[in-house]
């Protein structure tokens, strides 16, 4: 399959090498142009390109830098791409240490992917956002695997989410039906399922425990958790690309 990556950091380049390495072939794009994705191509295998040839070149496109660059992307982006084309989002809101605060993800009416798939003006699929790069790079197992992580998959339109479920599937992983974008709160940050590498059985279990409707105590809660890993993170000095 041909996949067009948009942004080079921890999980786009994971995703690249994890690609590759299972024979599709990647162009890879950030937003400081090709000429500058030289060592990102050596170790990933995949080509450089511009953002129009990302996507223009891929029957599945994945959208995975940072919250705050969403709205910088060109507005022509997706013109002329097949609606069939299915689009992934991976996107995390870190407030604190990268993307400022925006107010309509902290007013609890939006997820995350929705205000994403809002400002592309394209339906999105959510997923790989709640896993480690390096765990998404070198965990996955076969099918079947003892310990084999689940993934969860958010989005609106079933041959899409369809589509990305069977490309989870074949990185190693077991994708789990997360509901609507609307649902996929649940796998923000904040939430039991964030970085938490559960097994398909537990994280169906927890994704229902949480309902389908957050509360305002749910997202308030959430809001907190993910204040306070975002704090311990800067003390750590942990980096987000």
């Amino acid at each position: 399959m041909k996949i067009g990556i948009i942004g080079a950091g921890f999980i786009g380049s994971a995703l690249a090498v994890r690609l590759t390495s299972l024979g599709h072939s990647v162009v890879i794009a950030n937003s400081r142009g090709p000429e500058t994705l030289g060592e990102v191509a050596q170790k990933t295998g995949a080509t450089p390109g511009t953002p129009h040839e990302a996507v223009h070149y891929g029957e599945i496109i994945v959208v995975t830098i940072p919250l705050k660059n969403i709205p910088d992307l060109p507005e022509d982006l997706f013109d002329g791409v097949p609606a069939e084309v299915p689009v992934i989002d991976t996107s995390n809101y870190y407030p604190l240490l990268r993307d400022g605060h925006i107010a309509e993800l902290e007013q609890g009416e939006l997820t995350e992917s929705e205000w994403v798939q809002q400002h592309l003006g394209r339906p999105v699929v959510k997923v790989f956002n709640n896993i480690l790069a390096d765990h998404l790079e070198k965990l996955g197992q076969p099918v079947g695997s003892p310990g084999r992580i689940g993934l969860p998959v958010a989005g609106d339109d079933p041959a899409a989410k369809q589509k990305v479920m069977a490309l989870v599937e074949e990185l190693g992983f077991d994708a789990v039906d997360d509901g609507s974008l609307h649902e996929s709160w649940r796998q923000q940050p904040g939430t039991p399922c964030y970085a938490a590498d559960m097994s398909a059985q537990e994280l169906r279990q927890q994704l229902d425990s949480l309902g389908t409707k957050r509360t305002e105590e749910q997202h308030a809660q959430f809001l907190a958790n993910h204040a306070a890993l975002e704090k311990q993170m800067e003390a750590q000095g942990i980096k987000l690309k």
